[in-house]
């Protein structure tokens, strides 16, 4: 996009020199005019230059010629100039634009992974807390199950010792 961007304003550049050497052209052509206009006054010079100054009238219509092409020539490049201008700050407004658009989204999506990183450690402290419960709660049952089998065990030695009791007597 930039190098676009360059070969246009290369591009503007070439034209705002031709336009300037046209301009100087346009000059010289105005200054021998004025140089034609001082000899046509003199009767004198032209009797003796006469075949001279068709000659140059006839240069002089060509150059005219030639500034009237170039005018509409510069009138052409003038516009394109400005649809060239146009679309590079078109352009450039929808580079902008873009990166605008890139940095708001970066920066939501910021956003969003942070919400989610808080997220995910809640969750994570509270699979931990769960685990922690969760073992705690093992452990009391596994330990109401060994004391419930002692029991049971204890309760089965008191039974056979009244049921040896009871035969003795």
């Amino acid at each position: 996009m930039e190098a676009d961007i360059s070969e246009m304003r290369n591009e503007l550049q070439s034209r705002d020199s031709l336009w300037r050497r046209i301009q100087l052209e346009c000059q010289q052509l105005h200054k021998e005019l004025l140089k034609i206009k001082e000899y046509k006054n003199m009767q004198e010079i032209q009797i003796k230059h006469q075949s001279s100054c068709v000659q140059l009238t006839e240069q002089l219509e060509n150059k005219n010629t030639e500034l009237l092409l170039f005018a509409e020539s510069q009138e052409h490049q003038e516009e394109e100039l400005k649809k060239i201008r146009n679309h590079v700050y078109r352009e450039e407004q929808s580079h902008c634009s873009e990166q605008e658009r890139m940095k708001t989204e970066i920066s939501d999506l910021t956003e969003e992974l942070h919400h989610k990183e808080i997220t995910i450690a809640t969750i994570m402290e509270k699979a931990s807390l769960l685990e922690r419960q969760l073992k705690m709660e093992l452990e009391t049952k596994h330990k109401l199950l060994t004391e419930q089998q002692l029991l049971k065990f204890r309760y089965q030695v008191i039974k056979s010792e009244n049921t040896h009791l009871k035969e003795m007597v």
